[in-house]
């Protein structure tokens, strides 16, 4: 785990800028540099148009008593995206736009769920298993103080 991230975070850098330089040279500087900052700012207006409509389908779910999984997994899906696209980069900016086009990640998070069904395992909590047994003998009673002149 540690090795993919130390590639990560020296690879991915490294394709970037052999990128750009590479469009540079055959666009210009001026071309490069607006297609950084374009790509930035449409980047972060869809991914807070996508954030806020993800946000809404998690309250509408929540209201109708649902448990809202897929949501939420989309909102993180769209963070990560937000925060690829605001940094410099072709193949950032590429994965980042592919995370905001809901069929794509749709697929993403499809994939992202069968992964955490083979590699997570869940254990219910002590107590929390089983609903507590009815015991016959209790009552139920609601105390509400008198008042003065009753």
């Amino acid at each position: 785990m540690l090795v993919r991230l130390f590639l990560l975070f020296t690879l991915v850098p490294l394709i970037e800028l052999a990128l750009l330089f590479w469009i540079a040279q055959h666009t210009g500087w001026l071309f490069t540099l607006s297609l950084v900052i374009v790509t930035g700012v449409v980047g972060a207006s869809l991914a807070r148009h996508e954030g806020l409509r993800c946000w809404l389908e998690v309250h509408r779910q929540l209201a109708e008593g649902k448990l809202p999984a897929a949501p939420l997994l989309d909102a993180l899906m769209i963070l990560v995206a937000g925060a690829v696209l605001i940094t410099p980069g072709v193949l950032t900016d590429l994965a980042g736009f592919a995370l905001l086009v809901p069929p794509i990640r749709r697929q993403v998070r499809r994939y992202l769920t069968a992964r955490f069904r083979t590699h997570v395992v869940v254990h219910p909590a002590e107590g929390f298993a089983q609903p507590p047994a009815q015991d016959d003998d209790v009552i139920d009673v609601e105390y509400r103080p008198r008042d003065e002149g009753e």
